[in-house]
C-alpha cells in the first residue's frame, strides 16, 4: 500500500472531535505514501458543537490544504444550530462520484457530470435561487432528496417574479420530499418555475400530499372559472 502511485478516497466519518482537514490527510495519509502521485478523495465528518468554542471556520479547512498544490480542493462548513451539530465537506475536484449526500445552501457550485443521485439537507430554507444552482451543477441528476423543514422566505417573491428563468431537471426519475415543509412539495409539483420530466415518481407524506392536491384543484377551478368568465 505504501507504494501506490495513485489513490481514491470516500470516507464519511461521524462524531469525531473535529472536523477532518488537509492536516489529517497529510498526517495520516501523504506522509506515509511518498510515491503517490495522483490523490482523488471525498470526505463528510461530522462533530457535536455543542459548548464548543474553537470551531473551525471553512477558511481555517482550506488554509490546511495550501500544500496540495497538484489538487483543486473544495471545502464548506455548515453548524446546524437545532441539532447542535457540525458538517463539513472536503473533496479533489473534479468530482468522480455518482452520489452526493447532505448538500446544503453553502454548496458552492461547480459542475458534477457523474452525479446522478443527491440528498439536500439544511436548518435554512431552501430559496429558487439554490435550487437552479442544484439544476445547473447536476444536469445528469436522476434521484433527488430534499431534507428540509423550514418554509420558505422567498416564496411569494419568486411566485410574482416572471421574469426568472424555468428550472429544469430532465432526467429526474425520483422525487423524495418525505422529509420536506409543504413549501417544496408545492414548489416542485404545481410552481410554473420548475420543469419536471412526465414519468417522474414522486414519494411524500400523505398529509401533506392531501393539502397539496386540495390546494391544487382549487386553483384549477378558480383559473376554469376565470376562462369561462373571460
Amino acid at each position: 500500500m505504501f507504494n501506490l502511485e495513485e489513490l481514491s478516497l470516500y470516507v464519511k466519518i461521524c462524531d469525531k472531535n473535529t472536523f477532518v482537514d488537509g492536516n489529517d490527510l497529510k498526517k495520516n495519509i501523504l506522509n506515509n505514501m511518498s510515491r503517490l502521485q495522483k490523490l482523488q478523495f471525498y470526505i463528510r465528518s461530522t462533530t457535536g458543537v455543542l459548548n464548543r468554542i474553537n470551531i473551525p471556520s471553512n477558511e481555517d479547512i482550506q488554509y490546511t490544504f495550501k500544500d496540495f498544490h497538484n489538487n483543486h480542493i473544495i471545502s464548506y462548513v455548515d453548524y446546524f444550530t437545532d441539532t447542535q451539530r457540525g458538517q463539513c465537506h472536503i473533496y479533489s475536484y473534479p468530482y468522480t462520484l455518482n452520489e452526493y449526500y447532505k448538500i446544503t445552501n453553502n454548496f458552492p457550485g461547480g459542475l458534477y457530470k457523474c452525479v446522478t443521485k443527491i440528498s439536500l439537507y439544511d436548518e435554512r430554507p431552501f430559496e429558487y435561487e439554490f435550487f437552479l444552482r442544484i439544476a445547473q451543477s447536476f444536469p445528469y441528476l436522476k434521484k433527488l432528496i430534499i431534507e428540509n423543514m423550514k418554509p420558505q422566505n422567498g416564496k411569494q417573491k419568486s411566485d410574482d417574479n416572471q421574469n426568472l428563468p424555468i428550472i429544469e431537471y430532465p432526467h429526474l426519475i425520483t422525487l423524495d420530499l418525505t422529509k420536506s415543509h409543504l413549501d417544496y412539495i408545492e414548489l416542485f409539483l404545481f410552481d410554473t418555475k420548475i420543469r419536471l420530466p412526465n414519468n417522474i415518481s414522486v414519494v411524500a407524506i400523505y398529509q401533506a400530499r392531501r393539502r397539496v392536491t386540495k390546494k391544487f384543484k382549487k386553483i384549477l377551478h378558480q383559473a376554469m372559472a376565470k376562462n369561462y368568465i373571460v
